[in-house]
């Protein structure tokens, strides 16, 4: 085994490590939503500071290996993915978190139904970070690609719980506090789609070599 893998399966290991804890603190942050539990809002405050502790590890880590090991073209890929699908999974955490904010503030209030298409959003940005994850730790391009497919239907449903809240609104202004909250809470979960996509884009480059940011954007029309 070369020196330089050593590094690397230890960074992978942070990393997988990160990922979980990311899925974790989501999946707790929805639930205190639909559970009304503030118990867990107040948890997930506690378990993002974990994954703020692990990012910075991946960091000290990643600077480590580019000083001493001076590592190869390949090798130097992987790091660099690895770095930044750390700060995509940090942002995780923040977005979690501020989920979190959101269902302490609706526990507070009286009971409000939650639309079913929030629901959908909150399913599909958990199964998003899932696939995307789940891509790394297997390698995987080709399920790395299916997670950029999937993202633009979460965008139309966290659009359609908007326009649905502000027409609550405007039908029932006593319940405005609430409905900016579900505003909140899809605007943060398309979030995490959008880290996921990133997350699946950087599986990509680690994989195949092929840099597929923004390549969307900047296709011939």
């Amino acid at each position: 085994m070369r020196i330089f893998d050593s590094v690397l399966d230890d960074l992978r290991e942070r990393l997988l490590r990160m990922g979980s804890l990311a899925e974790a603190i989501l999946d707790k942050s929805i639930r205190a939503v639909w559970e009304r539990r503030s118990d867990l809002a107040r948890e997930v405050r506690i378990d993002d500071l974990e994954i703020d502790r692990l990012d910075l590890d991946i960091d000290e880590a990643v600077l480590r290996a580019l000083a001493l090991q001076a590592p190869v073209a390949e090798d130097l890929r992987q790091v660099i993915a690895i770095k930044m699908m750390a700060t995509d999974l940090e942002r995780v955490g923040d977005l979690s978190r501020n989920i979190a904010k959101s269902a302490l503030r609706l526990s507070e209030k009286p009971a409000h139904p939650i639309p079913p298409k929030l629901q959908d959003v909150a399913d599909a940005a958990r199964r998003l970070l899932k696939l995307a994850l789940d891509s790394y730790a297997d390698a995987d391009a080709a399920k790395a690609r299916s997670v950029l497919e999937m993202d633009d239907r979460i965008d139309d449903d966290q659009e359609r719980v908007v326009r649905d809240a502000i027409q609550e609104i405007g039908n029932h202004p006593e319940m405005t506090s609430q409905e900016v909250d579900l505003i909140l809470i899809a605007k943060n979960l398309e979030r995490v789609a959008d880290h996921a996509t990133n997350i699946a884009e950087d599986v990509i480059l680690a994989t195949e070599a092929k840099n597929v940011k923004h390549a969307a954007k900047l296709a011939p029309k």
